[in-house]
């Protein structure tokens, strides 16, 4: 059976790591199969869970205590004498912190990232990945007033080689906010929209990241946050981006 076969694969699937072909094949056997699609989604919402059970990391006052109690103490061989210590124990927290702090930045975003790719996953998973069928913007955007806190424009697809298959509602930190699926050829991509107050923070500017075989774009405008996922051509993502970046600001 198919099952048999695609059933050994499907933690790879997960975390995005078989060829393009099998990745392929199984997302035309995932729609068909109640079974499979079950046992992936149940894959996909383990990980999220275990994604969430990460600690964050963040200095704490008994650190800053400890380090403290360690300094030298002062003497009276001098002013220099007495202080030389002292400033370089201040530098060296302070690149401790700053250290600590890129880390941390960078974890919350390999977190999001993760959380992103589970969420893009389990959509193409599901049996019905879009709320709102419609490859008419007209129709899918109003269908999220009332919805979110907030509006977003779609881009004219004509002349693209992208296609509008619908959207859902998605939540990131409990946040909601919008998921749009676009197809492009045999791929299919994610376009998620968050306020971007609520969403974590990134680095300031167009953030792009190649993670296995995900391609992510993410930027904020008009007080929103995008982030543009699928597993596409790179250049693919960064066209798509290009065209939600000017109806944004239409």
């Amino acid at each position: 059976m198919a099952c048999d076969i695609w059933r050994n694969k499907l933690e790879a699937y997960a975390d995005a790591e078989l060829s393009a072909g099998e990745r392929r094949a199984l997302g035309e056997h995932l729609p068909a199969c109640a079974s499979c699609t079950a046992d992936l989604l149940s894959r996909v919402q383990l990980k999220r869970a275990i994604h969430a059970a990460g600690k964050r990391y963040s200095p704490s006052e008994e650190l800053r205590q400890r380090v403290q109690k360690r300094l030298p103490t002062a003497n009276k061989r001098g002013w220099l004498w007495n202080w030389a210590p002292k400033f370089l124990a201040a530098a060296a927290l302070v690149a401790i912190v700053f250290v600590l702090f890129r880390g941390w930045s960078a974890s919350q975003e390999e977190q999001i990232f993760g959380e992103l790719a589970d969420l893009h996953v389990a959509t193409l998973a599901s049996a019905t990945p879009v709320d709102v069928v419609s490859t008419d913007r007209h129709t899918v955007k109003p269908w999220f007033q009332g919805k979110l806190p907030f509006t977003f424009n779609i881009p004219e697809l004509a002349n693209t080689p992208f296609m509008l298959e619908g959207g859902r509602m998605s939540y990131l930190g409990q946040s909601p906010g919008a998921q749009l699926i676009f197809r492009d050829g045999n791929h299919r991509i994610s376009v998620f929209i968050f306020q971007d107050r609520l969403a974590p923070r990134f680095a300031l500017g167009v953030n792009r990241s190649t993670r296995l075989t995900f391609h992510l774009e993410t930027w904020t405008a008009v007080g929103l946050r995008y982030f543009v996922i699928g597993d596409a051509d790179p250049n693919d993502v960064h066209r798509l981006s290009e065209l939600l970046k000017i109806a944004a600001q239409t």
